[in-house]
């Protein structure tokens, strides 16, 4: 309805304009949104006060001249001028009841369009450095990410999902040095271990697994191993310091090859966790794309080489540094030290690079809250390069807090002290984790409330959207119990008796389903979509508590259940789109 509406003001507006020869902005564009309030219309539009200034009228004035160049539609009633020039619609009785009877004739592609057909965007969430387990933390960006990509492709964007493996760089090789001093202390050279290094439980894992496999391959002398390095932090060093000693004694030590066995097997075995993990949780990819992949092909040195050779990079102190600050950025940023190694940011620079290669019209990188510096980096590398940075887009997701009752849970990776996203899943399911990290904007910060997450009450969001769904179900049951049959088709004759307010509540609801998946797409908001399914829910709930499905009359009882089945679906497309479930029973 909405876009047959903007049709109309469009019509309106080119022929005011012909009769009064002016020449409308070019950037002018016609929104139309739902009113608020029965007595403001189903949907009103703003048009004629935007006009106004470039028009030199009065907004009111304008609007009741627009008003009288609209065109006639069958499902307008009226329309009126209010306040400062609003436009508002009301649509007719039948329009707003046709909403079942395209609900049943499109099922689960209700809601859905080609609104975005044609425009590839590449979305990538997560990437979270493959050395652990993914913890709470990480769970809102995959959550959000999968959500984003769900609702974009409803609205008929071609998206491609990514995650960006961090698997080349000074973390890997700390994994890396984690994993050979567990190996060394299973197989009889126990060593301290290092302040800096990566202490959780997968961490003996990877190193029983090295052991089952290799056996002694590996074993070095931990004396030969430690012999001439700095002092660690405990001992009254540098953590970093000594770390970084530490792993180069052991290349030393263990020859280059066998050394990047180990890395390969600590971060194959760190990255298919990963990927399991993301698999339960109903989170996919279009591809994994590798950081070293990027190393070794050259691509990070030829990115570096075209800023050099455009003129973006200089030298100082044997370093080489991007002159981000020219395009917007605080300060200068190094992409080569002065001991030769690419920084972290010439991997990111060349990874974007690579992304804008490959042609998306929209380029989504959904990142940690911790991330937000990036940001001005990244678009000062790409606007370098000459592209357009109006394709790229950030969106921040600050970490989840869990809380177990008044507690507050460690998310600490180094330490090894966190709860891990299967933990979460095993603990209160797929559906009230994926539901509770999107139910916010991803720049919110999030209480995770595990007691509520769990509870079988209306206080839980999900339980209560999902509930609706199955009370449905239950009706149907009941129906079926009795020997009752539902005639579609006769409930379809019959909606116009569906006039109780509860009745037209539920129906204007279900109306504007699909003006939400194109606001959630545009807006790159997911959890318009899930505050959307709680006022469904509602609505449904209320009509539940105060009408008889099942009554005795066969048009009242059908157009009600023609209704109800209509609700469900369209609450099982909306969590379908979420990733959460829609139960038959609750």
């Amino acid at each position: 309805m909405k876009d047959q509406l903007v049709a109309l003001l469009h019509q309106a507006l080119q022929s005011w304009a012909q009769t009064e020869s002016i020449t409308l902005p070019e950037s002018l564009e016609v929104q139309i949104e739902r009113g608020r309030g029965s007595e403001h219309g189903d949907y009103a539009s703003n048009v004629a006060m935007r006009l106004a200034k470039p028009a030199q009228r009065s907004p009111r004035d304008l609007a009741t001249q627009l008003c009288a160049h609209l065109p006639a539609h069958p499902q307008v009633e009226r329309v009126e001028v209010a306040g400062p020039g609003f436009i508002n619609f009301f649509i007719t009785q039948d329009a707003a009841n046709a909403v079942v009877a395209e609900i049943h004739q499109h099922g689960e592609h209700y809601g859905r369009s080609q609104a975005g057909a044609g425009e590839r965007v590449m979305l990538e969430f997560v990437s979270a450095n493959p050395t652990g387990p993914l913890h709470v933390g990480h769970g809102r960006g995959a959550a959000f990410g999968a959500a984003l990509g769900n609702v974009l492709a409803a609205a008929g964007y071609d998206v491609h999902r990514e995650y960006y493996v961090n698997d080349a760089g000074r973390q890997m090789h700390i994994l890396t040095l984690s994993v050979l001093v567990r190996y060394l202390e299973h197989r009889g050279e126990p060593m301290p271990f290092p302040v800096n290094g990566y202490r959780g439980d997968y961490i003996h894992h990877i190193a029983r697994d090295l052991e089952a496999e290799h056996g002694d391959r590996y074993r070095l002398s931990a004396a030969d191993l430690c012999q001439d390095l700095p002092a660690d932090e405990n001992a009254g060093g540098d953590k970093e310091r000594y770390i970084d000693a530490l792993i180069q004694r052991a290349r030393h030590l263990l020859g280059e090859s066998a050394y990047q066995t180990i890395l390969s097997a600590a971060v194959n075995a760190i990255t298919t966790d990963i990927a399991e993990d993301l698999a339960a949780f109903g989170v996919h990819y279009e591809r994994w794309f590798s950081e070293r992949a990027l190393v070794d092909t050259g691509a990070v040195e030829q990115a570096v080489e075209r800023l050099l050779s455009a003129g973006a990079i200089y030298e100082d102190n044997g370093a080489l540094w991007f002159r981000s600050s020219d395009y917007g950025d605080d300060k200068d940023r190094v992409v080569r030290r002065a001991d030769g190694q690419m920084t972290y940011f010439a991997s990111d620079i060349a990874y974007h690079l690579d992304k804008f290669e490959r042609g998306f019209q929209r380029i989504i990188d959904v990142f940690g809250a911790d991330h937000h510096g990036y940001m001005a980096r990244v678009r000062a590398s790409l606007e370098a390069f000459g592209y357009d940075i109006s394709r790229l887009e950030f969106r921040l997701v600050q970490f989840a807090i869990l809380y177990r009752g008044h507690e507050r849970l460690p998310m600490s990776t180094r330490s090894g002290e966190f709860v891990t996203l299967r933990e979460l899943r095993e603990e209160v399911g797929n559906d009230a984790a994926r539901f509770f990290y999107v139910m916010r904007r991803p720049e919110q910060h999030l209480d995770f409330d595990l007691e509520l997450a769990k509870s079988r009450s209306n206080d839980n969001p999900v339980y209560y959207i999902q509930y609706a769904h199955a009370r449905v179900c239950s009706v149907l049951a009941q129906m079926a119990e009795r020997g009752i049959r539902h005639d579609n088709n006769n409930g379809l004759k019959h909606i116009s008796q569906l006039d109780a307010d509860h009745e037209q509540s539920l129906l204007a609801q279900l109306g504007r389903y699909p003006e939400v998946i194109q606001a959630a797409a545009v807006g790159h908001e997911p959890h318009q979509l899930a505050q959307y399914l709680r006022e469904l829910a509602g609505a449904f709930h209320t009509y539940y508590n105060a009408h008889t499905f099942l009554v005795d009359e066969a048009a009242l009882r059908d157009a009600r259940l023609s209704l109800i089945i209509a609700t469900r679906q369209v609450i099982a497309n909306g969590l379908g789109i979420l990733g959460v479930s829609a139960p038959e029973s609750m």
